[in-house]
Formats: C-alpha cells, structure tokens, sequence
C-alpha cells in the first residue's frame, strides 16, 4: 500500500526536502490504480499524459516556477469536458466522443499545475445514487467490494478512498460530490450554485449542476475550491463575487456557534439507528463545547425530494435533447430515416434510469401538466429557499446526516424507484436552496463502513463554513 498524504502541504514538503517527487507520486497512483482495477473506479486512465506532465513538475521545482496546486494528482468525474480526451458521461450514448475544449474548471486547475491522472466511472449523465447506473457497470467501494460507492460521483469517491489520486472533482446536481464523499469516507463540499463555473460540465439540471471537490482534508477542498471558483464570461449564472483567500484564510473556528438540527433526522423510523447515534454524539460532543445545539422542524421536509425530482427531471428532458443521433455520440446502426435515427440512438443509447427521468420530465412539462407540476415545483422550492433563508438568520448552521443510511449492497433491487430517491432526502435541501455545504466523515459502524455529517451554510458562506469544519474534524 504506498503512501497516504492527508493534505498538498504534507505532499510539498516531501517535494521540497527531496524525499519524494511528482513522477514518483504519479507512478504510486497508477499502480494503486491498477490493484485496484477491480473497483471499477476509472473509465480511462492518462497514464503516460500524467507521467509527463510529473516529470516537467519536477524540473520547474528546482526552478521554483510552480502553481499552487503542484504535486496535486487528481481525476475527474467523466462529465467534465478536457480537451482532446474522451468524455462520455458513462453513457452509450457517447461512447468514443471526444472533447474539443475543456471546462473552465480544468483549465483553471492546470494553470495552477494539477496533474490530471484520469476520468472517473459515475452514475449515467450523474443520475443515480449508487453508481450502478453507468454503462460501465457499478463502482465497487473500497472498504467493502459487496458495497455501492454511493452516486453518482461514486469513481471520483472511491479514487481518493483508495489512494488511486489524491484528489478528485465531481458534480454535485442534489448530492452527487457529498453522498458518495460519505460512503466512502472522505470529505465532499458543494459550493453555492454559482460559485463555480458549469462551462464544460456535461449538463443535467442547469440550476442545480455544482462541480466540487472530493478530499482528504478541508485545507485542500479550501484550496481547490479557491483555483475553481470565480466569475467566468463562458457561464451566464455565475457570481460576479470576487472569490476568497480560502486556502489562505482557513483556521479552526473557535467563536461558539448556533446550530440548528432537523428534528426528524433523529425521529424519522427511515435513519438508520447508527447515523441517528452518530448524530447524537455529534451534537452532545459540540453542546459540551459550548456552542448552541437546537432542534427545528423543516415543514417543507415533505416536500424536499418531490420537488426536486420534479425540477430536475423537467431541466434534464431538456438538456439530454441534444443527444438525438444527429448531431454526435451514438447512432443506431438499425436506423433508416430521421425518425428511426432518433427513436432508435436514444433507446438503444440512453440507458433505464435516464430514460425514466427524461420521460418524467417530458411529462411534467406537457401542456396538460405543467402548471399541476412544474410550476408548482418551481413555487415549492422558494418556499424552501425562503424557510432555509429563515433558519440562516437565526443560526450559522444546519446539522444532518448525508444520508439515511451507511453504503448499502451493489445489486440492491428496489421495485420501487421512489425509495431509492428518497435516499436524497438529506441532500436535496442544499441543491434547492443552492446553499453551500459538506460532508465530513466521522469514523466507521460497527461493520466498518464509513459514516458521515453534513454541515449547511447560507449562500457564498464558504469560507465560515470551511473553518468550522476544520474544527468539527478535530473534535
């Protein structure tokens, strides 16, 4: 097992005192990689590209001409565009297609010199939480192979899990980068919508879509955060906010704060009884401290996952519409004609689980329906937006679980698809509100499978919320 590095700055002062340097660090990620093939993690690795890249590193270290992210390995989530390789966000559909330009937000982190090692297996077009809908079959997760990796960043999870990169950067539409980040320990924030640039993510729900860092530590979600972050010309929605220091301003918190925790995490019969413990523990742990623990009751909980499916699904049926044969991707070999090219390369090419919500999205926003569904949606989600606002203004956070339960079994058959979203119910506040949030492992059950809390903060909160979590990893 080669060497784990909790942060960068453990990894540059092996670099600087010789003791270990970048294309040394790469080759111990690709043969971490290759034990580990078997999780099924990555759908391309840039083995040669990133040996390359390590080896130009290390002779602009004893220059000392390097960017901040120098001697940081990472992959990213197959639906992240990087010019002249491959992207095809685990899907049929767009199998062979090849990018040709890159999002905004690799070009930003090969500026400050990260070594990009691969692309990592997800849910189909991100839509799935277990990772068992990619075409490429399930990612399997590092401290149990019966287990999911959770979704549906579920490679980028696993890689970091199993020291297969340092570091990844998944997308987060209603807890793509935290769910997976809890089953499979490790840390995974979603900034506010906004913060980031979509340009180059592979869209699924345009208004909820965040890429986010998955890490060992919160000084590297800080750092990689800070590089990614920021007003770009190429992305309409993002915030003309200048971005923070947040690397260079990260330190434990110690003011006392007020945390609010949704009383039903606690009471609800669908937690499992040791993320219930583990949040209790959590709460008596910082009451003891000194902060202000309080429960609250969220009336629009209810609503959360309808809501979301609803809005998500509609935005989806929208945006997978370019995927029609036509234009590039996948085209059926049995078409004869335009119609047949369509109905054909979307059925063969899209598997069920994107079927199932570009039809449900299709039909929410049908004229019999839209205003019975989509509208609603749309007047639900301010509701909570505004009742989230509310609970900000009181208190600096709000306290969950990152799901209702540890990482369960590959293979797992749910008759009913509304179960499995429902698994969302944590999650999803923080993709309607587009508030920030994290979530932060906190040790293992007692079968050894990873736990974790998640941490809400109010828009463009960042930075406090990065320093508090700091501080709750040590508690």
């Amino acid at each position: 097992m080669s060497k784990f590095y909790s942060s960068l700055s453990e990894i540059k002062s092996g670099l600087q005192s010789s003791e270990i340097t970048v294309e040394g660090l790469v080759k111990n990620y690709l043969s971490q990689i290759e034990q580990n093939a078997h999780l099924n993690a990555f759908n391309e690795v840039f083995a040669q590209e990133a040996l390359q890249h390590a080896q130009d590193l290390d002779n602009r270290l004893k220059q000392g001409k390097t960017g901040k992210l120098a001697g940081m390995v990472i992959a990213i989530k197959d639906n992240i565009c990087y010019k002249d390789h491959k992207v095809s966000a685990s899907s049929k559909i767009l199998a062979g297609f090849q990018s040709i330009y890159s999002a905004t937000i690799v070009e930003r982190l090969l500026a400050e010199d990260a070594i990009i090692i691969g692309r990592c297996n997800c849910d189909e077009f991100a839509m799935g939480a277990s990772n068992e809908s990619s075409y490429y079959g399930p990612v399997k997760n590092y401290a149990d192979e019966t287990k999911v990796s959770g979704g549906s960043s579920g490679g980028s999870a696993v890689a970091v899990q199993a020291n297969m990169c340092h570091a990844a950067i998944g997308t987060d539409t209603g807890g793509s980068v935290r769910q997976p980040a809890a089953f499979c320990g490790v840390i995974g924030l979603k900034p506010t919508y906004g913060r980031v640039s979509r340009h180059g993510l592979i869209a699924y729900a345009s208004s909820f879509d965040q890429a986010g860092p998955i890490t060992r530590s919160v000084e590297d979600a800080a750092l990689l955060l800070e590089v990614m972050a920021g007003a770009d010309d190429y992305d309409s929605t993002t915030a003309q906010k200048p971005v923070p220091a947040y690397a260079a301003d990260l330190k434990k918190s110690t003011e006392k704060k007020k945390i609010a925790y949704l009383q039903e995490s606690i009471s609800s019969p669908g937690v499992d009884a040791e993320v219930k413990s583990n949040l209790i523990q959590a709460i008596d742990k910082l009451r003891a401290e000194g902060h202000t623990v309080k429960p609250i009751a969220f009336e629009y909980l209810d609503y959360l996952v309808p809501a979301y499916y609803i809005l998500v699904t509609a935005e989806a049926s929208s945006n997978l519409a370019r995927f029609d044969g036509v234009h590039y991707g996948y085209r059926s070999p049995a078409a004869t004609d335009l119609v047949t090219t369509y109905k054909k390369s979307r059925s063969e090419g899209f598997g069920k689980e994107v079927k199932r919500r570009i039809m449900l999205g299709t039909f929410v926003l049908s004229a019999g329906y839209y205003d019975a569904y989509y509208a609603k949606a749309q007047k639900v989600r301010r509701l909570i937006q505004e009742k989230t606002d509310m609970i900000f203004e009181e208190y600096d956070f709000i306290l969950m679980p990152t799901a209702p339960e540890p990482a369960y079994s590959i293979g797992k058959q749910e008759t009913d698809p509304v179960v499995s979203y429902l698994a969302d119910i944590f999650t999803v506040q923080a993709s309607l509100t587009g508030s920030p949030a994290i979530s932060i492992p906190t040790g293992n059950n007692n079968n050894g499978l990873p736990l974790a809390l998640q941490l809400l903060a109010k828009r463009f909160n960042e930075q406090e919320l990065l320093n508090f979590s700091k501080y709750f990893m040590e508690l």
